[in-house]
């Protein structure tokens, strides 16, 4: 069975935490819904009941929160081969509180409550994935936390640069710092810095 690209690579995602027949692939891919969102585009809005769990298959999208002053706190960036969504919002059908927007043209795989409830019960396996996939998505929540109580700006930088090289040439500078947690001048200095390292 020849997949498309978008296909090949969630089975691919999904295959590093369980083993699927080639009867449940097809079953899995049957229950997703492709979605595309356009550069500058929302995906999600703050107020909104999330429907879906996405699974990014092109492009970058930020996920973030507006403060009281409407400054943006990204908590993450979410690229191919990245889940991304409100996991909350999602389970208890209570508003988000985040904004999730496209950074480029993006592609997403996306399953909805209801498929992903069906999911369960036609391939219980599923139960472990995303049981994984949860567990991981609060590990690193909080060590995201940890740093940020923990390490300098700098230290911020330089461990997201490690971390996510592959992140840091998409990004504008400007959401880098609403990531670190600071002014897009400061930010500005930082990379000056680093770069004459």
């Amino acid at each position: 069975m020849k997949l498309e690209y978008s296909h090949q690579l969630i089975i691919e995602n999904v295959s590093r935490f369980i083993d699927l027949t080639e009867l449940e692939k097809q079953k899995y891919i049957s229950l997703l819904t492709e979605i595309k969102v356009k550069k500058k585009a929302f995906l999600m809005q703050a107020g909104d009941i999330t429907t879906y769990e996405y699974f990014i298959t092109k492009g970058c999208l930020k996920v973030y929160t507006l403060d009281e002053d409407g400054a943006p706190h990204i908590s993450m960036f979410a690229v191919e081969d990245y889940w991304t969504g409100d996991m909350a919002s999602f389970m208890t059908k209570v508003p988000t509180h985040y904004f999730i927007k496209a950074t480029e043209d993006s592609e997403l795989l996306g399953i909805s409550r209801t498929n992903y409830d069906l999911l369960f019960q036609e391939i219980p396996k599923f139960e472990r994935f995303y049981r994984i996939l949860y567990q991981r998505s609060l590990i690193s929540y909080i060590r995201r936390s940890n740093h940020g109580i923990s390490l300098t700006a700098e230290e911020r930088y330089l461990a997201f640069k490690k971390k996510y090289p592959n992140i840091v040439h998409r990004v504008t500078q400007k959401d880098l710092a609403g990531y670190i947690g600071i002014t897009p001048e400061f930010m500005s200095k930082i990379i000056s810095k680093v770069n004459r390292m």
